[in-house]
């Protein structure tokens, strides 16, 4: 289980935005808002939840789920101490308008 704000701070560990989540995860950006709009643990299809939970495991975070150890309890994310530059292939870059294309060529 997955809840809202574990995903909003799992996208911040990763410096991600929605988009870029949803590309990861192969879902659709209406998915990912809705998903983060809701009200504790994340109401969704088991599919995309499964989507979800393992490409931000694949990324490099590691869901912390109440009854497991950690220092304080409670539910939260971290980033895998072992993971230095997170892998969030499959995420487009933002596309450059045509003025900075130019600026760059010249």
């Amino acid at each position: 289980m997955i809840t809202a704000n574990q995903l909003r701070a799992a996208r911040a560990l990763l410096n991600i935005d929605q988009r870029q989540t949803a590309d990861m995860a192969d879902l659709s950006v209406p998915t990912i808002q809705r998903m983060e709009a809701s009200d504790g643990v994340i109401r969704a299809n088991v599919d995309s939840l499964m989507k979800l939970v393992s490409a931000l495991e694949g990324a490099g975070i590691e869901l912390i789920n109440p009854g497991v150890p950690s220092s304080s309890g409670g539910r939260g994310v971290r980033l895998r101490e072992h993971v230095a530059n997170p892998k969030t292939r499959n995420v487009r870059q933002p596309k450059q308008s045509s003025a900075r294309a130019m600026e760059r060529t010249r």
